[in-house]
């Protein structure tokens, strides 16, 4: 089964849902290909603290620092460190263009968590190409050769396809799983209803198409008579 995640590194809730899906699938029996899609929260950030970003938006700080301890307290139950009083806002576009290098390399499971790590438990600038380049190196690979990479247009047209995708399915907020190319669920759902989700789309998706084999002349009914 492919299962596309359109989601955003900064999105908490993207993370929690990352790892519920992941809780989903234990003992699940079919094959499962996870492929991430781009999704920018803010295709305009910049980098700043995002304490003071999401402040002026949200009503000040001393509200947003609520909003904070519920998320910190539920992504603590999904085994995750988030520090949000060292987050840093950040335009992922090109933290994007890293997760779609590693899908044509392997898997990209590996560079979105520790991109979300890096953000969210870290306190790093993920919109900054030297941190990213870091992050990648952090998982084994050439730091130099993801500089390049980043300086390059490699996966510029790619991601901005996976954003108008994103568009064209009306898809608002994130995290959204499709399932089967199908179905979609938004949100971080918890894990017996991810699993629910997906029984049901296995159920529907194994159902064999009916094929019709020749008949005896004659043994057959239509819509106006039967003949014998």
């Amino acid at each position: 089964m492919q299962i596309e995640i359109y989601s955003d590194v900064v999105c908490p809730w993207c993370w929690i849902g990352e790892q519920r899906l992941l809780k989903a699938l234990d003992g699940f029996a079919e094959p499962v290909t996870l492929t991430w899609r781009a999704f920018q929260l803010d295709p305009s950030a910049e980098s700043g603290p995002l304490v003071e970003w999401l402040g002026r938006r949200y009503g000040g700080e001393s509200s947003v620092r609520r909003m904070f301890t519920q998320v910190t307290e539920v992504g603590k139950g999904e085994g995750l460190t988030m520090n949000f009083d060292r987050a840093i806002n950040a335009n992922t576009f090109d933290a994007h263009r890293l997760i779609w290098w590693a899908g044509q390399h392997g898997e990209q499971r590996p560079m979105v968590e520790a991109l979300h790590r890096a953000h969210f438990t870290d306190g790093l600038d993920i919109g900054d190409r030297a941190v990213l380049a870091a992050v990648a190196a952090g998982l084994g690979h050439d730091e130099q050769e993801m500089r390049t990479l980043l300086d390059s247009t490699d996966g510029v047209a790619e991601v901005q396809g996976e954003l108008a995708m994103a568009r064209e399915l009306d898809i608002t907020g994130v995290p959204m799983f499709v399932f089967a190319g199908k179905y979609g669920i938004s949100g971080a759902q918890d894990p017996s209803t991810l699993r629910e989700v997906l029984d049901e789309v296995h159920r529907r998706e194994s159902k064999a198409p009916l094929t019709v084999l020749p008949t005896p002349r004659g043994a057959v009914c239509d819509d106006d008579s039967c003949t014998i």
